[in-house]
């Protein structure tokens, strides 16, 4: 009789629970809704309504977020109270500390930073900076090199590391030059307003022709009175640079003027000379490293550096390759990219002679040789071995996985991702395995979580969380294969080797089916629409609408049936392929003409960061997944080949978007 009583309880208490648990859901999906419109009082409203959630941290961020310019210290302490130890909590943190910096509440802001766990902001990074320096915890010289160095490695205009700069300035203990430095650095990456916030700094008066040069560089170069203007060599410096970005030939022309060589000192010059090397080898010019020799490499930044060497390798000129690396920082020297490139360097030149430069070419091989990435994997075939899948590592015990499970942030992340709060359970997860505990998860907690996204169907947080192992490669949760009959037989119909549309998939999606990009590509394989429909009516699906791309199978089918023709259309190259599925066939159709190359140094002269990222990563997943697949060993260079001119120009597939 007493079983059968709490048998009726239960029967009345769950859907109870269910109901209570779906209004909640409900009532977070709304104020999801209302924190896009900045919708205060809603959220406020709503708030109660997820009181016991398991993401009510998540909506007590949303809450106080929305009001934080006008919230008290007393309410945003309260808030970060009821949740401590969370993301959200941290989060919010993060937000509430820029803020106070804006308003110069260095009271505030150094009673609170203290508190401050994920240590991943920049500017928050300088204002600490600057904080110790006043409070004389660090010499003030020490501080003015960290801030320079994060000032400097920003992109764009910020308030943080600009506000610790301009306390340098003024102290003297950052120099003008690392104004101008900034300024630069700026300008060549085409933003010029964080170039105005440099030069302000130093005098506001000069914003007005900063922004004159951004506008048209050859109309301030050419004006009579330029040469007297006040700081000409640093605008003139900053002209040319502008110009450069879009004219090499006529920056390297401005260079050549008596005016200016008489002008710019010796590192202005070799930075200019940098910058019209490098925007001549980013439009595969052939005269690129005549520029770059014009100047110093010593005084060159790192960006021009790699651009010398890349134009170094397509011109097979290997001792520039040499000198260009040499000149780089440790730092840059340690990149995988050149100790490969190096090792060759040497072995090509044999200095300083033939067995001396074998030895040291194999330690620079061994030094990073793995299946891990793209010049990894040619360093191990540089040794003579082959791609293969490494030893699992030790299987996870079941306290392992329980310890995952019961993680209160992965918990959270899980049921944000599950309720379709997709951005917000990532960011969660990620702190959780990287920034929660200074280093974060050690090896064996990361490859439970890894197995926890797995199980979960989360591939991409699989993949990420289990490529944070320091030491162990487990390539079951690097490189896993769902939906793998429907991937393989349809690769295998139309001639594709299911490897390379499952390192595709890896590189477009991480195997998130609802995935888009900001320009409007969709699902697994990340399909356009314009490409969707032209490939649907190429393959026959007449009956396609636009809405059947976030389809899984539809979306195999269009997405592989795309590569095979940007395939074919390319002669079988990979490579090629790669990046036409990422650029557009009409790049990679420009990027093949000039020299016949090895595929690699092809890959590495893609002008666009993100494709010649993009393309090095697709091959080498393929290369990995091929290993996984045949259980056999794998070249990555023989899916490289020779890339150059077509012979037969005529047989293009203009068609192909």
């Amino acid at each position: 009789m007493k079983r059968g009583l709490v048998a009726i309880m239960a029967a009345l208490v769950l859907p109870g629970a269910a109901w209570a648990q779906a209004s909640a859901d409900a009532t977070l999906l709304k104020m999801r809704e209302a924190f896009r419109r900045n919708d205060s009082a809603q959220l406020s409203a709503l708030l109660p309504g997820v009181r016991g959630h398991l993401l009510e941290p998540l909506a007590s961020y949303w809450e106080m977020k929305a009001r934080l310019e006008t919230a008290s210290a007393q309410e945003v302490r309260a808030t970060l109270a009821r949740h401590p130890g969370t993301y959200w909590e941290d989060r919010l943190r993060n937000d509430w500390l820029l803020q106070l910096g804006q308003r110069h509440d260095w009271a505030t802001l150094a009673s609170e930073l203290p508190h401050y766990r994920m240590n991943d902001d920049r500017e928050l990074r300088c204002y600490a900076l600057m904080l110790d320096a006043v409070d004389r915890r660090t010499p003030a010289d020490v501080v003015a090199t960290q801030v320079q160095r994060l000032w400097l490695s920003q992109r764009d205009a910020d308030v943080g590391c600009a506000t610790a700069a301009q306390a340098l300035l003024n102290s003297g203990h950052l120099a003008p030059e690392v104004a101008w430095r900034r300024a630069r650095l700026a300008m060549e990456a085409n933003r010029p307003r964080a170039a105005e916030q440099a030069v302000a700094m130093l005098d506001p008066d000069w914003v007005a022709t900063v922004s004159a040069i951004a506008s048209d560089p050859a109309k301030y170069l050419d004006e009579k009175i330029t040469a007297i203007r006040p700081r000409t060599k640093e605008m003139v410096t900053l002209a040319i640079i502008r110009l450069a970005d879009k004219e090499p030939a006529l920056a390297a022309l401005e260079m050549e003027r008596t005016r200016w060589k008489a002008q710019l000192t010796q590192e202005e010059r070799s930075w200019l000379w940098g910058v019209i090397g490098k925007r001549a080898a980013q439009k595969l010019h052939d005269n690129a490293l005549e520029h770059f020799t014009r100047g110093q490499t010593n005084l060159m930044p790192s960006d021009h550096l790699a651009w010398m060497a890349r134009a170094a390798l397509r011109a097979g000129a290997w001792g520039l390759v040499r000198d260009a690396i040499a000149a780089m920082d440790e730092t840059q020297q340690r990149e995988p990219v050149w100790v490969y490139w190096r090792a060759r360097a040497m072995q090509a030149l044999k200095e300083p002679d033939a067995l001396a430069a074998t030895a040291r070419s194999r330690e620079l091989y061994a030094s990073i040789a793995s299946s891990r990435g793209f010049y990894e994997q040619l360093a191990l075939e540089e040794l003579g071995r082959l791609v293969t899948v490494p030893p699992a590592p030790e299987p996870l015990q079941p306290q392992e996985l329980r310890a995952a499970e019961r993680n209160p942030g992965l918990q959270r992340a899980l049921a944000a991702i599950r309720l379709g709060l997709r951005s917000e359970g990532v960011r969660e997860w990620n702190y959780t395995v990287g920034l929660h505990t200074p280093g974060g998860m050690n090896e064996r907690e990361l490859l439970a979580a890894a197995q926890l996204a797995c199980q979960n169907d989360l591939w991409d947080r699989c993949i990420n969380t289990s490529e944070r192992t320091p030491m162990a490669q487990d390539h079951a949760q690097r490189f896993p294969m769902p939906y793998r009959s429907t991937v393989v037989r349809r690769a295998s119909e139309i001639g594709l080797d299911p490897a390379y549309v499952y390192g595709l998939i890896r590189q477009e999606s991480r195997f998130v089916m609802d995935a888009r990009s900001g320009v409007g590509a969709s699902g697994l394989m990340q399909v356009m629409p314009a490409t969707a429909r032209w490939t649907a009516r190429k393959i026959g699906l007449t009956d396609f609408r636009p809405h059947q791309i976030g389809e899984r199978d539809t979306n195999i089918a269009i997405g592989t049936a795309y590569l095979k023709f940007a395939l074919d259309d390319f002669e079988g190259s990979l490579p090629m392929a790669a990046a036409a599925y990422n650029a557009g066939p009409g790049r990679p159709r420009a990027w093949r003409n000039g020299p016949v190359l090895p595929g690699d140094i092809w890959a590495e002269n893609i002008p666009f960061d993100e494709t010649r990222d993009y393309v090095k990563r697709v091959l080498a997943n393929t290369t990995n997944y091929a290993a996984i697949l045949s259980g056999r060993p794998q070249s990555l260079r023989a899916r490289l080949g020779m890339v150059g001119p077509r012979a037969d120009p005529t047989a293009v597939n203009r068609e192909l978007p």
